[in-house]
């Protein structure tokens, strides 16, 4: 794919690495220490939003070892433990890459390197059995070397030429990174070169000789949201205070504000994407007259350029020049018309969506388009190519049915590209696609990482207390008793439009699977399953619909007698986990069994914490619209615990570093239900951000401790 966003991926989905403008200690990018606002000031658990403060650390240190101490206590554990570390170190994983100026790049992480290596090696070689990797930059050591700890964070690459890097390291996983410039040929960083202290930021290559930077340029320069709104050219060899200003943000209503570069064969463009909110934005053009903005719909985004076609995907219906295309089409404009006026725009239509089919990605290669798929949760794949009059040939490329299909990295120097396939029971596979030809071959396939031979996958529906339709799949012993008693742990997200697929999870299947126990990913609304019409059902005050979803399925489980009560347990992380809160307070009755990750609980004060006025386009303004207002006081987690309820003894994660979330939600919960005295486990990761760990170790941990809950709760 030859796009590179300026915009660090914002996801609220596991796992990932997954407040207010004043900054503490002349740190710009600190994570702020809330204070009580009017909302809720008579909270007695405000000062566990204290983000590392001696008391709150004190606390968590106290939980963890509480809550450690009976989980890794039970002689399962070590077990446990062992298998999914051993999954996640193992050698013949797929080494997933990038492909770069016709090199191939990989980041490895292993038992050797913890926090892994950044290599590369050819095309042909990576083909090979045993590839010859050379590393290029090696975290482990530069950790140890400057005494950081180091998490990669990716590298951004000047392109098409592929010489100059930045490298992205953050401090244990949090968002908030420095940037490096490194330099391949020569296999080392950059003396001088461009250099980008610590922050939330973003940046692209304009050319090799210039960056287009958003960041906090001076203290407390950020959106209410956190993030910066400012963006300006850095010329190589300048200051970083001498850097021009090129756009810059509304302050106090944007998300933030960031660069995108596009390119293909002969063409290069530069793009300022202004965040409304997190679904809405405002798009602009630099041009040798300046920055003009795009008369595109607010709901929409760029995502690519393939012969001099920019190609945008539509999250709400667009008339424009004559023409209506409905919600979910991906559409192109000529970059030529473009420049020339852009307040005029002219689309095509590339591809649109059937009643049950939504899109799930797309890359680019040299001269094609793949464009991946799903359709009533499988996958899909296509090659598109340009053809005269602003038209497009496009056939499907043969792969197995009944499968995920997701796309990996495209080679501009050729019509080279990657998908991977999987399913539940099906380890994934790398196929390398020839867009010319549209022939597929394996290059790598992920040897199996348990036993599967006596499962199967069955998709059902539920139906929802309003009549719709809910689709999900469970896996599960082909020999199953539909007498309630078989072990089921339920997963599901249902926001932000992302989907819930049915690929490979190895440490599911091995630790949980092969004992016996079944699996149910749930395709509940506020997901993209069924493209944005599907997520928008559940948007803000209508978000109880996604909850009902939920609790659906959860019933046609209990119906068919495939589980019960005793024996049913959920997990959720992010939004997910804000999923779970709701479940927990909602229908304690229905589950023996809540795994909470990195949540969303407080929804009264999510503003005020971490960066959750980000969020207001999902779940709506609670300072600002009574309704929204009163229907998170009826909905919210946090405020709907209630003292002498029968609930569940549940589980809560999260970690110190999560800058995106914040760990305050789940302290505070976890406070308040033991303020009741009602019995819970806690534990919080130091490291790792919005995610489990920051290397294999820490996330084996996470694993195995959110494993063996499942067992004690459900398999006992």
């Amino acid at each position: 794919m030859r796009f590179r966003s300026g915009l660090l991926a914002m996801t609220l989905f596991l796992p990932a690495t997954v407040g207010p403008a004043q900054a503490q200690s002349g740190d710009p990018t600190r994570p702020v220490r809330t204070v009580a606002g009017p909302a809720q000031a008579g909270d007695p658990h405000l000062w566990l939003e204290e983000l590392d403060s001696p008391r709150a650390m004190g606390w968590v240190r106290t939980h963890n070892a509480a809550s450690t101490g009976v989980l890794e206590g039970d002689p399962r554990y070590a077990t446990l433990f062992g298998e999914a570390l051993t999954i996640a170190d193992a050698a013949d994983r797929i080494p997933g890459i990038n492909f770069i100026a016709g090199a191939v790049y990989n980041f490895w992480t292993d038992a050797e390197h913890p926090r892994g290596i950044w290599r590369t090696t050819t095309l042909d070689d990576y083909q090979s059995p045993e590839p010859h990797w050379k590393t290029l930059v090696d975290v482990d050591a530069l950790g140890k070397a400057e005494g950081r700890s180091w998490v990669f964070g990716g590298a951004y690459c000047f392109k098409p030429e592929g010489r100059r890097c930045m490298i992205s390291l953050s401090d244990g996983g949090e968002d908030a990174n420095e940037m490096r410039e490194f330099d391949i040929e020569r296999g080392r960083f950059v003396e001088g070169g461009f250099y980008l202290p610590r922050a939330k930021q973003w940046m692209v290559w304009e050319d090799v000789d210039h960056l287009l930077v958003t960041r906090p340029w001076t203290e407390g320069d950020t959106t209410s949201s956190g993030y910066p709104y400012d963006v300006r050219r850095l010329a190589r060899g300048a200051a970083l205070d001498s850097a021009v200003e090129v756009y810059r943000g509304v302050k106090a209503t944007d998300l933030n504000v960031g660069p995108q570069l596009f390119y293909d064969t002969g063409n290069r463009v530069s793009l300022i994407r202004r965040g409304l909110d997190f679904f809405r934005s405002e798009f602009h053009v630099i041009t040798s007259q300046g920055v003009r903005r795009l008369a595109l719909p607010q709901k929409s985004s760029v995502v690519d350029l393939v012969s001099g076609r920019l190609i945008v995907r539509l999250r709400e219906s667009w008339t424009a020049n004559g023409r209506t295309f409905d919600e979910g089409a991906i559409v192109h404009l000529e970059l030529a018309e473009v420049r020339a006026d852009p307040e005029h725009l002219k689309p095509s239509l590339v591809w649109a969506p059937g009643p049950t089919e939504a899109f799930v990605g797309l890359t680019s290669s040299r001269d094609t388009l793949v464009l991946a798929t799903m359709d009533n949760v499988r996958g899909r794949a296509w090659i598109y190519r340009a053809a005269p009059a602003g038209s497009w040939t496009h056939s499907a490329v043969d792969l197995p049915d009944n499968m995920s299909i997701s796309l990996g990295s495209s080679d501009d120097r050729s019509d080279a590209s990657q998908l991977y396939v999987s399913s539940f029971l099906t380890p994934s596979t790398l196929l390398l696609l020839d867009g010319a030809t549209g022939k597929t071959g394996p290059i790598k396939t992920l040897p199996g990482k348990f036993d599967a031979a006596a499962l199967t996958v069955d998709q059902h529906e539920a139906v929802s207390p309003d009549g719709t339709k809910i689709p999900y799949f469970i896996v599960h012993r082909k020999d199953m008793k539909l007498d309630g008693s078989t072990p089921t742990w339920m997963y599901a997200y249902g926001g932000f439009e992302s989907s819930m697929t049915p690929g490979y999870r190895a440490t599911l299947g091995k630790l949980w699977l092969e004992r016996g126990g079944a699996f149910v990913l749930a395709n509940i609304r506020g997901g993209g399953e069924f493209g944005p019409r599907w997520h928008q059902a559940g948007l803000g005050t209508k978000r109880q619909l996604v909850y009902d979803d939920f609790t659906a399925v959860a019933r046609d489980l209990i119906d068919r007698k495939i589980t019960s009560p005793r024996r049913l347990g959920i997990e959720g992380g992010s939004n997910g986990g804000l999923l779970m809160g709701v479940q927990f307070t909602q229908h304690p009755e229905l589950w023996n069994a809540v795994v909470i990750s990195v949540p969303l609980l407080d929804m009264i004060r999510i503003s005020r914490i971490a960066a959750g006025a980000s969020w207001i386009g999902e779940y709506g303004d609670v300072n600002a619209d009574p309704a929204v207002m009163a229907f998170w006081q009826k909905a919210s987690p946090y405020q709907n615990l209630r003292a002498g309820t029968a609930y569940p003894e549940p589980f809560i994660f999260t970690t110190t570093k999560d800058d995106r979330v914040g760990p305050q939600h789940a302290r505070k919960f976890a406070a308040r239900l033991e303020e009741m005295k009602l019995p819970y486990f806690y534990f919080e990761n130091t490291e790792g951000g919005h995610g489990t760990g920051a290397d294999h170790r820490q996330q084996a941990r996470a694993t195995a401790l959110i494993a063996i809950y499942m067992h004690k709760k459900l398999m006992d």
